[in-house]
């Protein structure tokens, strides 16, 4: 009887973490997972702002008071460097993996100088950057990855009409680009 129990236990165990690992691995399977769709806003390195209704990637910034962009970018020859700089109430940004795991993500309360200056690179990349590091990548936080490919989401607040233009502008004006570094 014990035997049956454990079984029946196991059998259902077993059921359960296979449903999970399904359901968790579906969106990967389909091509609508974020990094998908991400990618297909068009060119790597380039911020793609978001609008009201959904694009052709299937993206939409739905929150009245929030603007976002979005960059596809790949680190397989060089890191990549996020900067905005911008008079706005606030900004996030966070990078993702090309399989969606948050690797990194800040505000503008946590920013050197509230700007955003970031470099993502894989860990041999930012182990020789660092060896010299550049004059103008002193105040750039450094960030290892080790999947080449990936996304960054940039938000900002526009809480009133008034916000509107300097939010897209931020946004517009926002640069991710492949750092090649002069030797």
């Amino acid at each position: 009887m014990l035997r049956v129990l454990f079984a029946l236990l196991a059998g259902l165990f077993g059921a359960a973490l296979l449903h999970l690992v399904i359901i968790l691995s579906l969106p990967h399977f389909t091509g609508k997972d974020a990094a998908t769709r991400v990618a297909l806003e068009g060119d790597l390195e380039t911020f793609y702002l978001l609008g009201p209704s959904a694009d052709t990637a299937g993206l939409s910034n739905n929150d009245p008071f929030v603007r976002t962009a979005v960059c596809s970018f790949d680190i397989e020859e060089n890191p990549v460097r996020f900067t905005a700089r911008g008079n706005v109430p606030f900004w996030s940004v966070a990078l993702f993996d090309d399989a969606s795991n948050e690797i990194f993500s800040m505000n503008d309360r946590t920013s050197v100088g509230g700007a955003v200056d970031i470099l993502i690179g894989s860990p041999i990349q930012l182990t020789e950057l660092r060896k010299s590091l550049p004059q103008e990548l002193q105040r750039t936080i450094l960030v290892e990855t080790t999947r080449s490919g990936g996304y960054a989401v940039l938000r900002t607040l526009a809480p009133q009409a008034s916000f509107e233009d300097a939010a897209k502008s931020f946004l517009s004006e926002a640069s991710c680009q492949e750092f090649a570094p002069s030797n």
